[in-house]
């Protein structure tokens, strides 16, 4: 090509085109309208359980309905890494379990010292599912012993609870055959009859169970009731529901421990922030449960029956409503 009697190369074209396509995008670039939202992280939990869905709707509801900030569920290792990591700040806001909660705000076991962290507000409940084969020989909780149990993955919130009520039963997790195993896993396991009992602390129905329950015949293990409310009296983050039996197809229903899920921050939060995230996310919460079956189970009721502070921005806004 030629131009002005000047023999051009082809590579030298294309440095030409390439700079023009450059300047080009970078004019559009500036005149893009700024993206000055503040983005805010939310923990969650693995891929595939309860609490990403319903972070995924939490995160919207604040996107949504609050300005300048975005809200981004993040996959953690779930209710038992959550205070921690809201505790360095590597998070802002996070979902956890409230016995977990207290745990670590009065640094008990599994945490090594007292976390900094405040309740946001409460969630839906997780109900510790005790599952065996209709057909089996386990109908109530001393018939574990010496049985083999999936109890969830290693560190999980099943296993706390379970080794609170083994400890009630005078036993502990040396008198069982524990396995690890997730939960999809541990039920699947069941309906093959390689483990005699799965134990799932989670929101109802449970993925797993009724996966399970497509091809076998299940049935609750019980609790003596004795055993049951002294328990709850000895760790009042619990409570009890009643489980209709239409729920998991079962011949009986059951009364089941159950613990309220809820939202936690740091305590260093800024009390503004946090009432503006707590009031976009309650304030819309209908619009929410029209879409997420989790989130119809929210129980604003539990907010007096938290088991650690509320965060000051939160105490501000339910105290408004």
């Amino acid at each position: 090509m030629f131009i002005y009697g000047v023999k051009l190369s082809t590579s030298f074209l294309y440095m030409i085109r390439m700079c023009v396509i450059s300047v080009l995008f970078i004019m559009i670039l500036a005149c893009a309208p700024a993206n000055d939202r503040q983005e805010i992280r939310l923990g969650t939990a693995a891929l595939g359980g309860a609490y990403y869905p319903l972070g995924q709707g939490l995160s919207s509801l604040v996107t949504q309905h609050l300005d300048g900030v975005s809200m981004v569920p993040i996959v953690t290792r779930g209710a038992v890494e959550n205070p921690r990591l809201i505790a360095r700040g590597d998070i802002e806001l996070a979902l956890t379990n409230a016995d977990l909660a207290y745990f670590a705000y009065d640094g008990q076991r599994p945490y090594g010292e007292p976390l900094n962290i405040l309740a946001a507000g409460a969630l839906h409940p997780s109900v510790l599912h005790l599952i065996s084969r209709a057909d089996g020989e386990i109908s109530t909780f001393e018939q574990l012993e010496g049985k083999r149990i999936a109890l969830g993955a290693a560190g999980g919130p099943t296993v706390s609870l379970a080794r609170l009520l083994l400890e009630a039963h005078g036993m502990s997790l040396d008198d069982v055959v524990p396995s690890f195993l997730s939960y999809s896993d541990g039920f699947s396991q069941l309906g093959d009859g390689n483990i005699d009992a799965a134990f799932a602390l989670a929101g109802y129905p449970a993925a797993g169970v009724l996966q399970t329950r497509a091809t076998q015949d299940l049935s609750f293990i019980q609790i003596d009731s004795e055993i049951m409310a002294q328990f709850i009296i000895d760790n009042p983050y619990y409570y009890l529901v009643d489980m209709p039996k239409e729920v998991y197809d079962t011949n009986t229903g059951s009364t089941l421990l159950a613990v309220p899920n809820i939202l936690i921050v740091s305590g260093n939060a800024d009390a503004d922030f946090v009432f503006d995230i707590v009031g976009s996310i309650y304030g819309n919460l209908q619009q929410l449960q029209q879409t997420n079956a989790i989130a119809q189970q929210i129980d604003l009721s539990q907010i007096e029956h938290l088991p650690i502070p509320l965060h000051p921005g939160a105490s501000q806004y339910f105290m408004q409503q």
